[in-house]
C-alpha cells in the first residue's frame, strides 16, 4: 500500500511550516494515517531530532517510516501524555493533528465510512473497539439517535429521521448503508440526498469514535506538553471540530471566557499564529476531500 493510496496529506506545506521546526526538536504527529505529514516533518530534522506518531488504526501501520528518529504508537491520541511518558518524553516542540478521516478509510468499503458503498455499518477507526455504527443505529433509543443526529450531524429533521430508523428496525435490523438510506428515504430531498446522508454518517461516526470528546481531551493536554514558543498545528474538517479548536486557542477553554486579573488581563496558554488557512483551488482540484479543511496554528506562550 503506497502512502498516496492511503491518504493525500492536506495543506502539507502550510501545516508543517506552521510547526516552525527546530532540526533537533521533538515533534508529534497524532494522526499518522498514510504518513504524509510525518515524512515532511522528518525531512526538517537532523540526527538529534525525534518524531513520534499516533494511529489507532492497524491498517496505518503498513505506512510506518523506517527511520531511527521515528516511533509509531498504536494508540488513540487522547492518551498522548501517557504514552509519551512511557518513551521518556515530557515536553515537545510541536504537535500536528489532521482530524479528518483518511482517504483509505473512506475508500475501503468494508470499513463502512462512506455513503458510496452498500457496506456493513461499522465506522470504527480502531477496529478493536466494540461500539460500531450498527450498534448505534439498532440499539440506541429514538431520543438518543435524535440527539446525536442534531448535535453531531446538524440535521434539522433529526427527530423525524430517528423515528423512521426506529420504525424500520422493528421489522428487522438495519445492517447496511443502503438499508439505512432506505429507512430515511423520505427525508432525502432530491438533489441533496448525498449531503443529508453525509451529515447522518458524520453524526454516527462521531458517536462511534467519540471524536469530540477525544479532541477535547487531546487539546487540554497541550498546554503542559508543548514547550514555550512551541507550536500546535490542527486541521479540522467540520464546524464542530473547528469551533473547539478556535475557542481553545483563543481562550484555553471550550465554553465561557477566561478569568481576568485585577488589571483586566487574561492568562491563556496559546497565541494564534497568522490567520485561518484553507486549501487553494489547485489543491481542491487535486484532492476534493481537502475542500472543507481549515488549518489553525498556535504558539505556546
Amino acid at each position: 500500500m503506497s502512502k498516496t493510496t492511503y491518504h493525500n496529506p492536506v495543506l502539507l506545506t502550510q501545516t508543517v511550516a506552521g510547526l516552525n521546526i527546530k532540526p533537533n526538536g521533538v515533534y508529534i504527529d497524532v494522526t499518522f494515517g498514510g504518513g504524509g505529514h510525518s515524512r515532511e516533518i522528518i525531512k526538517h530534522l537532523d540526527d538529534d531530532g525525534l518524531l513520534f506518531a499516533f494511529d489507532q488504526d492497524k491498517d496505518a501501520w503498513k505506512n510506518a517510516i523506517d527511520d531511527k528518529r521515528f516511533t509509531l504508537i498504536g494508540e488513540n491520541f487522547r492518551f498522548i501524555n501517557r504514552f509519551l511518558r512511557f518513551h521518556g518524553i515530557k515536553q515537545v516542540d510541536g504537535v500536528l493533528a489532521d482530524l479528518g478521516v483518511s482517504s483509505y478509510q473512506f475508500d475501503v468499503a468494508d470499513r463502512g465510512f462512506s455513503t458510496r458503498f452498500d457496506a456493513a455499518l461499522d465506522m470504527r477507526m480502531n477496529q478493536s473497539d466494540t461500539l460500531t455504527a450498527y450498534h448505534v443505529v439498532n440499539k440506541y433509543s429514538e431520543e438518543q439517535l435524535s440527539d446525536i443526529l442534531y448535535k453531531y450531524g446538524e440535521l434539522r429533521a433529526s427527530r423525524g429521521i430517528a423515528a423512521a430508523i426506529v420504525a424500520l428496525r422493528k421489522e428487522a435490523p438495519i445492517e447496511t448503508s443502503n438499508q439505512l438510506r432506505n429507512a430515511i428515504a423520505r427525508f432525502l430531498p432530491r438533489g441533496r440526498e448525498h449531503k443529508v446522508m453525509a451529515q447522518l454518517f458524520q453524526a454516527v461516526r462521531i458517536e462511534v469514535n467519540q471524536e469530540l470528546e477525544v479532541l477535547k481531551e487531546f487539546l487540554l493536554q497541550m498546554p503542559k506538553l508543548i514547550k514555550p514558543q512551541g507550536r500546535l498545528s490542527v486541521i479540522s474538517y467540520h464546524s464542530l471540530e473547528d469551533r473547539l479548536v478556535k475557542r481553545f486557542i483563543r481562550n484555553g477553554m471550550f465554553e465561557g471566557e477566561p478569568e481576568k486579573d485585577m488589571f483586566g488581563n487574561v492568562s491563556v496558554p496559546f497565541k494564534k499564529v497568522g490567520k485561518l488557512i484553507i486549501p487553494d483551488a489547485a489543491e481542491i482540484k487535486m484532492n476534493n476531500r481537502a475542500r472543507s479543511a481549515k488549518l489553525r496554528i498556535a504558539a505556546k506562550l
